[in-house]
């Protein structure tokens, strides 16, 4: 008999709503993630450190380990650090940094991760990626999906507005990253994951569609959820395809150019797709977008994250560097600096101050 389902990579347990974290322990407590309770808590020294003194009692099996930062360097040192403790999991609580690192860590020691994020600033918090700043800039490192995901709405609530507000950015950026991986199975003949496609489609749209903003429960609860579908439609596929378009190569751009002055990922990645959608002759797409990204206080133009108008025009001309192999609009169209010039123009009249 044919085989007539597919396995589907996800997280065994995922708790979104206001107060998960007095749960954590029993969560933790299930056999499939930890049996004898000892566990890696990878902290910041932020958010992450300052919920210790509540969950630590709740958690008398773990050992804590505070990570200095994002980097590779600090990924590997993690690894090594918890790689004699004969630990059951690797528990990762804090911002998006300390997610990535916890997530390379336990890769590397063979360990399960729980992702336990403090701020919802992109949905790195559930995908098969970690990103890590190394000597060359910042890499991204294929790692297996957490086998849980808590997500108390409480924490998001007190955690600073721009790292909330750069999460719909990130989430809203799918619907442009699937319009380019259509555009390349119509020119390329590139594949699709339908499935996959369907999962990161729809969290991008409920997020844009939402009346809400980031200080409903609501809201966040289908931001979360949003984010959580979007890490889950990349391990569908197998790579990053579903989430990332010319969208993140602008992205991507400024943090190689500008490594000193980038922005938020997500904040990027939302101008960024905004920009590709007028890019695709999608206008009214690209106006509805930028105008919910400007309800939310996200950016729709260069100068509202620091950089002029020439610098954009670098970004998107140097973008296609940052994925080879990727095709997107901007491999599609192949502008010359000229032509980004006054399509940007265009743009900027388009969507209005």
């Amino acid at each position: 008999m044919p085989v007539l389902t597919r396995l589907i990579p996800s997280p065994v347990v995922v708790d979104i709503r206001p107060g998960a974290l007095d749960d954590l322990g029993c969560v933790l407590a299930d056999e499939r993630i930890s049996h004898s309770g000892k566990l890696a808590v990878a902290v910041s020294n932020g958010s992450g450190a300052r919920l210790r003194e509540r969950l630590a009692p709740a958690l008398p099996g773990a050992s804590w380990y505070e990570v200095g930062g994002g980097t590779l360097d600090d990924a590997v040192r993690l690894a090594g650090d918890i790689k004699a403790g004969h630990y059951d999991a690797v528990v990762g609580l804090g911002g998006g940094k300390i997610i990535d690192c916890a997530k390379f860590a336990a890769a590397r020691v063979g360990l399960p991760l729980v992702a336990v994020p403090t701020n919802l600033a992109h949905d790195g918090l559930c995908s098969p990626v970690a990103t890590l700043d190394n000597d060359a800039g910042r890499g991204s490192y294929g790692v297996p999906n957490p086998i849980a995901v808590v997500i108390d709405l409480d924490v998001i609530h007190e955690a600073p507005a721009r790292f909330v507000r750069a999460g719909i950015g990130d989430a809203i950026s799918n619907i442009s990253a699937i319009a380019d991986w259509e555009l390349a199975n119509r020119v390329n003949g590139e594949k699709i994951d339908g499935l996959a496609a369907a999962i990161a489609r729809q969290a991008g749209e409920a997020v844009l569609r939402h009346p809400g903003g980031i200080g409903d429960t609501d809201f966040l609860q289908v931001l979360a959820e949003a984010l959580v579908l979007s890490g889950i439609a990349m391990s569908v596929s197998g790579d990053s395809r579903p989430s990332s378009g010319a969208c993140h190569e602008i992205n991507h751009a400024f943090d190689l150019l500008f490594p000193k002055r980038a922005a938020a990922h997500g904040e990027q990645c939302g101008l960024g797709a905004a920009f590709a959608m007028y890019l695709r002759g999608a206008h009214e797409e690209s106006a509805y977008m930028a105008e919910v990204l400007r309800r939310h206080g996200l950016p729709v133009l260069p100068e509202e994250i620091g950089f002029t108008d020439d610098e954009f025009v670098r970004a998107v001309e140097f973008a296609p560097q940052t994925r080879p192999g990727r095709y997107t609009i901007l491999e599609h169209l192949d502008l010359t600096t000229d032509q980004i010039k006054d399509i940007y123009a265009d743009y900027v009249k388009a969507i209005g101050s």
